[in-house]
């Protein structure tokens, strides 16, 4: 059997190429949005940009940066793919995992940070609702917990085979 489709065979795999997929579909659609009472204005929050845009005129009120969240994001998913591709090495992709756990923690804590931040200039007695670029981040973070899970059931395996001979 082909190394490369061994890869593919194993189920922490699949996990951490969907990590790398959920974090790169949070910097594609937004992750936070806020309408205010009267609905004349929304603010919506990308992981690259927080914008204020007037419903009524359906023009840019005003725009400021977040990519920091997005390239984050970014890291993440390099970071997931690379882990991926060192199926060879259980303990070094345990230990990227774990790197990559704390940057997707961090990415997640930024984009709640931001969005309360935001929401405080803009309309701090309703909540603004999270979207799927938020919920993709937490998808993506439930999904490198499971793959660690199994990659230390494979070590485990793999010791205890080692033990018997």
């Amino acid at each position: 059997m082909s190394k490369d489709l061994k890869m593919i065979q194993r189920i922490q795999s699949v996990f951490l190429l969907l990590v790398a997929i959920s974090m790169v579909t949070s910097t594609l659609f937004p992750i936070w949005l806020q309408v205010n009472p009267d609905q004349t204005q929304s603010m919506e929050m990308t992981a690259w940009y927080t914008t204020i845009t007037d419903t009524v005129k359906e023009s840019v009120i005003s725009q400021s940066n977040n990519s920091y969240i997005g390239i984050l994001a970014l890291i993440t998913a390099a970071m997931a793919i690379y882990s991926l591709l060192q199926y060879k090495n259980r303990k070094k992709q345990l230990l990227v995992n774990m790197i990559n756990a704390l940057l997707m923690g961090l990415t997640l804590g930024l984009a709640v940070y931001t969005s309360f931040q935001s929401n405080e200039s803009f309309n701090p007695t309703v909540g603004g609702a999270f979207l799927i670029g938020f919920y993709s981040i937490v998808f993506g973070l439930i999904m490198n917990l499971i793959a660690n899970r199994f990659i230390r059931k494979d070590e485990m395996l793999i010791r205890s085979v080692d033990r018997i001979r």
